[in-house]
This record gives C-alpha cells, sequence and structure tokens, in this order.
C-alpha cells in the first residue's frame, strides 16, 4: 500500500498537492518577500530536529518545517536588493511555467520521448541564435549552467582540433592548451582540468580587456596545441566584455574554436544600445549566456549554442545498445550536444515567459537595468568619499570607500543583511577590497541603491 499511496491520486495527494500549490502562490505573489539569511548548522539542527523517519511527518509538517524554518534560512535570490554575486530575477511566468515542466512529467533528453518540449526549445536557441548573428543553422541545447556549457562547448572544441590534424595527417599534441583571460571565469581553468588540458592565461588590459594581440601571440606560439579561444563577453567581477571582434578577426590568419562565455553579459545584446560592444560574437564556433541570470528564467538554465551543431553531437552523443533507438535515427535529440543524458527541459519557462510577454519586454527590462546601472555609477563618482573602481560597461558597478579595509566592508555587509536591507558583499581587485552592486532585477531603484551608499558611513 505504501507505493501506491506515494504514487496515487487520492484524498492525501488531494491535500498535499492543494498545500503545495497555495504556498506557492503566496510566495510568488507576495510583495513582500524578505532577503531572509543563513543560520548556523547547530541553530537549524536545534529548529528543525529529524524529518527523516521511518513513519513520515506528513505533508503539512513537512511543508510548515519548510515553510517557517528552511526557507528563511536561504537567501531570496530574486529580491531586487539581492545585489551580490550575479542574481537572478525569473518573471512571474517563468516561476509558474516551472511549475508545470515539473508536474507533466516532460524528460527532455531525446526528440523521441520529449518533442514537443525540444521544439519550443529549440525555438528559443533559434531565436537567441539570431540575436547573436548566428546562421540559422546554428543550434544547441539547454544545460545546467555555465560550467558545464564551458565544459561541453570545449570539449567539442577538442574534438573538432583532433579531427582536423588527424585529417591532415599531423601529430596530435602532448596536452592540448585553452587561451583565455587571467579575468576568465574560473568555470574555463575548472574545465581545463577536467579535460585534462593547459590552461594559457593571456594579460588582460588595465581596463580588463583581452585584446587581440595578446591572443595572437599565443596563437603564433603553440599553434596546433591550442583546441579552443575563450572571449568573455562580460565577467562576472566587473561586467567587462573582451575586444571580441579583434579576437575574432585573427581567424583571418589562424584556424581556432572562438567560444564566447557569455554566462553573465551576452543577454545585454538584446539590448540595441548595447549591441556594438559586442561586435564579433557572429564569427565564434560555440557561445553560452545563462538565462537564469538577466534572460529572467529560474534556476538552473545556461542556453548552449553551436555555429555547427554537428560538431556537438559528434563531440557528446552517446552509445549504447540501449540508446540504439535514439541515436541510429536523424531526429534532434538534446542530450547529444552536451556532457548529460539525462535532462530535464529546462528552457521551457524561459520559451513560456518569451512567448507570453514577448521580445520587447525583455529588450526593455535589459535596457532598463544597463540604464539604471550607469546612473548609480555617475552618483558613486559624485560622491567624495567613493570611487569607481572601473567604469561600468553592462549592469555590474564596483566601487570602494576610501579608508575603508577589509573589516570595515565586512562589518556594513553583515549590518545591511541582518537589517534585511540588501545583500551586498565585499569583494576584491588587485589586493584591494571594495564592493559591488550586480544590478539585474528590474524592481531595483535608484533609490534603494543611493539608500544603501548612504549607510557606508
Amino acid at each position: 500500500m505504501g507505493a501506491e499511496r506515494m504514487h496515487a491520486a487520492s484524498a492525501e495527494s488531494t491535500a498535499i498537492v492543494d498545500a503545495v500549490l497555495d504556498y506557492s502562490r503566496r510566495r510568488m505573489l507576495a510583495a513582500d518577500v524578505p532577503l531572509d539569511k543563513p543560520q548556523t548548522p547547530a541553530e537549524l539542527n536545534r529548529l528543525v530536529g529529524a524529518t527523516i523517519t521511518d513513519a513520515g511527518l506528513g505533508s503539512q509538517r513537512a511543508l510548515s518545517v519548510f515553510e517557517h524554518i528552511l526557507a528563511p534560512a536561504c537567501l531570496t535570490t530574486s529580491h531586487p536588493l539581492y545585489l551580490s554575486f550575479i542574481p537572478t530575477a525569473p518573471t512571474m511566468a517563468a516561476i509558474a511555467f516551472d511549475l508545470v515542466v515539473s508536474a507533466s512529467g516532460l524528460y527532455g533528453g531525446s526528440w523521441l520521448e520529449g518533442a514537443g518540449a525540444v521544439h519550443a526549445e529549440n525555438e528559443v536557441l533559434s531565436f537567441l541564435a539570431a540575436e547573436f548573428g548566428l546562421p540559422d543553422t546554428a543550434g544547441g541545447v539547454f544545460v545546467q549552467g555555465g560550467t558545464i556549457g564551458n565544459l561541453s562547448a570545449l570539449v567539442a572544441a577538442r574534438e573538432a582540433a583532433k579531427a582536423k590534424l588527424l585529417e591532415a595527417g599531423k601529430e596530435l599534441p602532448r596536452r592540448w592548451k585553452i587561451v583565455c583571460s587571467v579575468e576568465a571565469h574560473s568555470s574555463n581553468k575548472s574545465a581545463a582540468k577536467v579535460m585534462d588540458a593547459d590552461v594559457l592565461l593571456v594579460p588582460a588590459g588595465p581596463d580588463g580587456v583581452l585584446r587581440a594581440d595578446a591572443v595572437r601571440e599565443a596563437l603564433a606560439e603553440h599553434g596546433d596545441e591550442i583546441c579552443a579561444v575563450v572571449a568573455t563577453g562580460g565577467s562576472t567581477n566587473f561586467g567587462i566584455v573582451d575586444d571580441i571582434a579583434g579576437i575574432a578577426a585573427l581567424k583571418d590568419e589562424f584556424d581556432f574554436w572562438l567560444h564566447i562565455d557569455g554566462a553573465y553579459g551576452l543577454t545585454a545584446m538584446l539590448a540595441p544600445e548595447a549591441r556594438g560592444i559586442f561586435a564579433g560574437v557572429e564569427r565564434a564556433d560555440s557561445v553560452i549566456v545563462d538565462p537564469h541570470k538577466w534572460l529572467f528564467a529560474p534556476f538552473d538554465c545556461c542556453a548552449l549554442i553551436y555555429r555547427d551543431p554537428d560538431a556537438g553531437r559528434r563531440a557528446h552523443t552517446q552509445h549504447a545498445e540501449y540508446l540504439d533507438t535514439l541515436t541510429d535515427g536523424d531526429d534532434f535529440s538534446p542530450s547529444d550536444y552536451s556532457i548529460q543524458l539525462t535532462r530535464r527541459p529546462r528552457g521551457l519557462p524561459l520559451w513560456f515567459s518569451l512567448a507570453t510577454y514577448g521580445v520587447t519586454a525583455y529588450r526593455e527590462a535589459v535596457s532598463s537595468t544597463i540604464a539604471l546601472t550607469k546612473r548609480i555609477a555617475a552618483e558613486i563618482a559624485a560622491r567624495p568619499e567613493l570611487r569607481l573602481v572601473r567604469d561600468p560597461q553592462l549592469s555590474v558597478v564596483v566601487f570602494e570607500r576610501d579608508g575603508w579595509e577589509r573589516a570595515d566592508y565586512d562589518r556594513w555587509s553583515d549590518e545591511l543583511l541582518d537589517s534585511q536591507r540588501a545583500f551586498v558583499v565585499p569583494s576584491s581587485h588587485a589586493g584591494r577590497p571594495n564592493t559591488r552592486f550586480a544590478i539585474l532585477n528590474p524592481l531595483t531603484t535608484f533609490e534603494d541603491l543611493t539608500g544603501i551608499l548612504d549607510t557606508m558611513k
């Protein structure tokens, strides 16, 4: 009876679904969702007690434990005053449809099992590819996050480089090399470690931008050992965009795979005023962008797009007897384009949100956060006790308070969170402490930000 009880439609199941939907509705539509803050393990152990028992707590008590103890110990990353790391700000439509995806029993790994879901995801990927200037034949897959996206793209780059050398009758290098900026996201170094490849860290300019001359030197010196060059389309710490156009032009001199890590910043291409910053993306062999960042989708979602999807498929298709029915045909199966096999159709909440609100609303939302960033940067520059570390390009503004050491930033940050005013953590650059606003939520206001600045006494 236990298995039937857990899976069958019944009065108990109805009560569980009603309670969960009621909580979800209240949470989603609340106008005053708190930031919340973490608790110590000892405090959570004291408050929660044992929840996994032979008999079970029952849904009412389990939900109560989550709502009143566990959830308040988790930061609300979609809060307008969550301004650290890279926030998330999913639309109401995207959040709501995430429930539908889970409720519908959908599998998104193959066309055979999820054709409708894959069709919708592919429409979004085609829309993004067109925004980035990639050809109509470009395509890919939604994966968990930027780390998996970068790894999958770089594995495809390595396999493509290997095939070219073998076809030309050349010897394969003892170790492959990946070129990226010293300011590139750590996931690129992590991917190289997993691939047992070396990272060639090329120095960026004083402004944080990786330029073509530095990349040219690496390509000239290491030649066929390089399987990919990674350019950043909006660094996490500063929101800086590399000289993508200059680096892409090197493809006229050298044969290399160009990957754009645009996990955070590539979304800015939806804003007409920012498109010029990303010139050259149209020549990329692969790109990633995380919709759970600036494209207003729920965690966890990264769009991985290949100029030539077959390059991804050749690198990642898994072969096994039980998979023959999937791999022997020509169907577009998303699991063929990255390192995972099992996957949920995580692109559907973004599809539903885009279909609901339209692209224009997205363009306006992205433009509004860029405009707010410029406005608060000007305000910071005008305050004598504050100093911009770099002028912002996108929606991250990094600044210092004169005379403050790391302990001052720590104290100030803790007070902001304890008072539930904001989540703004210390950061650093070149050995100097600082702090930063990462602005992605259209509900964040100029008054919110100036109010935080006023507390830096």
